[in-house]
């Protein structure tokens, strides 16, 4: 059945006469130059120098020195925005710096009163500035115990290596210029219970961002698993299924109608996926169908829970005698965080992918709204959204319910309507996604609340 169902689709788009074909679109690039150039602009040099600074701070714990010009957290995130201005200063002044900050008294891991700041590096849209796609990693690090301020805590994969990505992608895109904002964040408080995504996320509210992705990168440099396995062409991509803040009445309709699997988190994942597959070499995205890795979490979950689209990029296997432990060696075994643990050329990678995510969304038109469909009891299913100036012309997707992928694709004018004749809306899920002149093209909208992005900012409550 299912066979058949995929043959008859097929045949449907290739039997439609001419004269009912939708109007003709713009003629479009095959593909955007700006992608096809960015990845070769990433230093594996940059990334390793980056991380040796950070582990010379000795510890990074969110608890630590926070004044001290040579060691503690107060040292690290100073560092942290004065590599900001230094990349400021060399592309004229495109990057704002931000340090959005929280006195944090949060029992056990933060028992008294603690000032928790993030650096951020803005880099205004030119058209379109308050659309915002967000790069992130977090600058703290921890031993075993996680309210031993005082040892050496590297911290050189978890998340040096996040936050050495989001210099980097700073360092590349910068000299670039895009529709929408770009936000490079170096988050604190990870490890003591995710108050950094938590600041980082009450900023963006505050300053009415319309965020279309948070890309939060946790631990993407090693490539050597604890048993021994080793995998340099994978990285995962964490996305939740169904949105933190959906409503009773909204689960309820999703649940009848479908849309576990489709949120804008999910084809934030999906878009990842589909920029590896055509602009990486040796880097496959392997998408995990949850929100982190089991009973364990990351500064996107924060991102989510104010509504905003994000997804954890995570190395495709974890070496755990080197995070979240005591510098020692155990019979034969060493333990700890250090930089020898980190395999830059797969660190480059990973960035590489963060890199034209970034470029891809800023760059495309913003995804579209009043994305619907309708033909229940019809052979034909109808597709409606709401055209917008920026996209020139929009693709209507379709693909089997239990499809990990979308399948199948048509271009149509920006008209904001189209028929697929022959495409039985019971039979598969449909979405769209907007063209821009230059060929960027933003992720795929699912129709109706389950898929709906969230393009006016949550109010704060």
């Amino acid at each position: 059945m299912r066979t058949a169902l995929l043959a008859a689709a097929a045949a449907v788009l290739s039997a439609l006469p001419a004269a009912a074909q939708a109007p003709a679109v713009p003629t479009l690039p095959a593909e955007p130059t700006l992608l096809r150039d960015l990845p070769a602009q990433v230093s594996t040099e940059r990334l390793r120098a980056d991380i040796a600074r950070m582990v010379a701070f000795g510890t990074r714990h969110t608890l630590s020195d926070a004044k001290s010009e040579k060691r503690g957290i107060g040292a690290a995130r100073r560092w942290v925005a004065a590599e900001f201005g230094a990349i400021a200063r060399d592309c004229g002044g495109c990057l704002t710096i931000a340090t959005p900050s929280a006195v944090v008294t949060a029992p056990p891991r933060v028992p008294t009163p603690t000032e928790i700041v993030d650096v951020l590096a803005i880099q205004r849209g030119t058209s379109d500035p308050n659309r915002v796609v967000i790069i992130s990693g977090h600058l703290d690090s921890r031993v075993t115990d996680v309210m031993d301020f005082k040892s050496d805590a590297p911290g050189a994969n978890d998340d040096a290596s996040g936050v050495a990505a989001v210099i980097e992608a700073a360092r590349v895109l910068s000299r670039h210029r895009f529709g929408a904002t770009i936000v490079y964040a170096a988050l604190s408080g990870e490890e003591q219970g995710l108050h950094g995504g938590k600041i980082l996320a009450d900023y963006a509210r505050q300053q009415g961002w319309q965020v279309v992705a948070n890309l939060n990168n946790d631990i993407v440099g090693n490539t050597e698993g604890i048993g021994g396995a080793r995998d340099n062409t994978h990285v995962r991509v964490f996305s939740e299924g169904t949105k933190a803040t959906e409503t009773p009445e909204e689960a309820n309709r999703r649940r009848y109608n479908g849309g576990e699997v489709d949120s804008p988190s999910r084809q934030v994942a999906r878009y990842l996926d589909g920029l590896a597959d055509r602009y990486l070499a040796n880097l496959d995205v392997v998408m995990v169908y949850r929100t982190d890795r089991f009973s364990r979490g990351g500064d996107q979950v924060r991102m989510l829970e104010a509504g905003f689209p994000a997804v954890r990029i995570t190395e495709a296997v974890e070496n755990y005698n080197r995070q979240h432990q005591d510098l020692r060696t155990e019979k034969g075994i060493r333990f700890g965080d250090t930089i020898d643990g980190v395999d830059f050329p797969y660190l480059a990678q990973v960035t590489r992918l963060n890199i034209l995510g970034l470029a891809a969304l800023a760059a495309a038109p913003a995804p579209p709204t009043g994305v619907e469909i309708s033909g229940a009891v019809s052979a034909d299913t109808t597709v409606k959204w709401t055209p917008a100036p920026d996209a020139v012309a929009y693709r209507v997707w379709w693909r089997g319910t239990t499809d990990p992928t979308w399948r199948y694709s048509r271009l149509v004018p920006p008209t904001g309507e189209t028929k697929l004749a022959g495409v039985n809306i019971d039979d598969w899920f449909f979405g769209v996604s907007a063209v821009g002149r230059d060929g960027h093209e933003s992720p795929v909208v699912f129709p109706g609340v389950p898929g709906r992005w969230a393009h006016e900012a949550p109010k704060a409550p």
